[in-house]
């Protein structure tokens, strides 16, 4: 069952247009236009490299929507940005609540790395317990607006999560292509949702690859990242409720982890809706940071390496969600730091599950090993000078850190916390406590 949104306190669409604020799909090679239903996913003449890219009426848009009427929407979900979203108005929405995370202001974390200003955004509170939900109720919108069988994509685990989850509340059938080797965690979620799991014997790439035969010899509706160029349109929601959390003054910089490379273009993506519209004044600077294992961004910044012909990485390493051999969205990933003059950043696999506890012990959040990343890359910039004591800093925890608990487990044996076994009597517990004092 689906459920419609209330009408939005803004200018209706008269009942022949539908999606006029869309004005073409654009290749993100070749520059090709197409309009959106003249092609499913990619250019058709550059195969699934073909990265498309959805383009807007920003005047159209702004005659919908503004900051002044935001603040009259109640809906805290991301449709409250719906005229800037790639559906029809009156579309009918998923009932699960996605969007409206916290901000928290991080003033302890702040001091800790000698900084004035730093938020922690925490997308590990959706409704699946990753950012992915943002992308996939963007997927399960747009494949029944087509009339879909069944939606498929290959996750290293939260997308695949966040479309089950979001499928099981609108009874949406769907296949899931993981590697055999995602965390327990999410493949319970799968298994819980109902989804039809396959277990691939291989890695993200490989169960991406399948994936995409998969789709394509059984006429599935395809949810994959970088391949549906819709992704990244759910994916941009998080930095509109940033910005907006922020009162509308963009931070200076903004810090997230890199796998495909669809989370980092779609924050890019959203800043320049938010900088079309003039409703911030100044783009940040976007820092991804990517894991020593899985730096396939980070070396092709580093070196100036072309994307399109870089062979892939190993893409092994502790933080599983952003384990990606051969990022898939690697042209956006790319311009979203160059163009915005920030960074890639690489940290170690010891350095990211040690943010785990940091983070957690400094504002209360508690992040899996990706979103934990983000941290890291953080205090890596501070130790290599990137960013000023005066900057304004978001980081973006992508996923919760039940998502993984082993890896939890792991990084607090790293920095020597363990529970303390005691018997049932006073006695006993008076022994531990003067142990621990000691």
């Amino acid at each position: 069952m689906t459920t419609r949104l209330p009408d939005y306190p803004t200018t209706r669409l008269p009942d022949n247009k539908t999606m006029d604020h869309i004005k073409h799909l654009k290749c993100l090679i070749c520059g090709k236009e197409y309009a959106p239903d003249e092609v499913d996913y990619v250019c058709p003449d550059h195969g699934n490299e073909g990265i498309l890219d959805v383009r807007y009426d920003y005047e159209l848009i702004g005659s919908r929507i503004s900051r002044e009427s935001l603040a009259q929407n109640r809906d805290t979900t991301v449709w409250r940005y719906k005229p800037l979203l790639p559906v029809e108005p009156d579309a009918a929405v998923p009932p699960l609540t996605i969007g409206g995370t916290p901000l928290y202001k991080a003033d302890r974390l702040a001091a800790e790395l000698g900084l004035k200003h730093v938020w922690v955004k925490d997308d590990g509170r959706l409704p699946t317990a990753s950012f992915k939900d943002r992308a996939s109720v963007m997927a399960v919108v747009k494949a029944q607006e087509k009339g879909a069988a069944i939606i498929t994509t290959a996750s290293t685990g939260n997308a695949a999560a966040a479309l089950s989850g979001i499928c099981a509340s609108v009874k949406q059938p769907n296949v899931i292509f993981v590697p055999e080797k995602a965390p327990q965690a999410k493949i319970a979620q799968l298994l819980v949702f109902g989804s039809t799991v396959m277990l691939v014997k291989g890695t993200y790439d490989d169960a991406f690859e399948l994936c995409l035969q998969a789709a394509d010899e059984y006429g599935w509706y395809n949810r994959n990242t970088a391949f549906n160029p819709y992704m990244t349109e759910g994916k941009k929601t998080a930095v509109y409720e940033i910005c907006e959390q922020l009162h509308w003054d963009a931070p200076d910089a903004i810090f997230v982890s890199v796998g495909d490379g669809c989370i980092i273009g779609g924050l890019h993506k959203g800043l320049k809706d938010l900088l079309a519209l003039g409703w911030i004044d100044h783009m940040p600077r976007i820092y991804g940071v990517q894991a020593e294992g899985s730096a396939f961004m980070y070396e092709a910044w580093r070196d100036g390496e072309d994307v399109l012909t870089k062979a892939p990485v190993s893409g092994v390493t502790v933080a599983d969600s952003i384990s990606a051999g051969l990022p898939r969205d690697r042209i956006k990933a790319l311009a979203a730091v160059t163009e915005t003059n920030g960074a890639y950043i690489r940290v170690s696999d010891d350095d990211i599950l040690a943010s785990i506890p940091a983070l957690a012990r400094a504002t209360g959040v508690f992040a899996e090993p990706a979103g934990a990343a983000a941290h890291t890359g953080l205090v890596k910039a501070v130790e290599l000078g990137l960013v000023s004591a005066e900057d304004r800093i978001v980081v973006l925890n992508t996923g919760n850190g039940l998502k993984d608990v082993a890896g939890a487990m792991k990084s607090v044996e790293m920095v020597g916390t363990k529970a303390n076994r005691v018997e049932p009597n006073l006695d006993d517990l008076k022994r531990v406590m003067e142990k621990i004092g000691d």
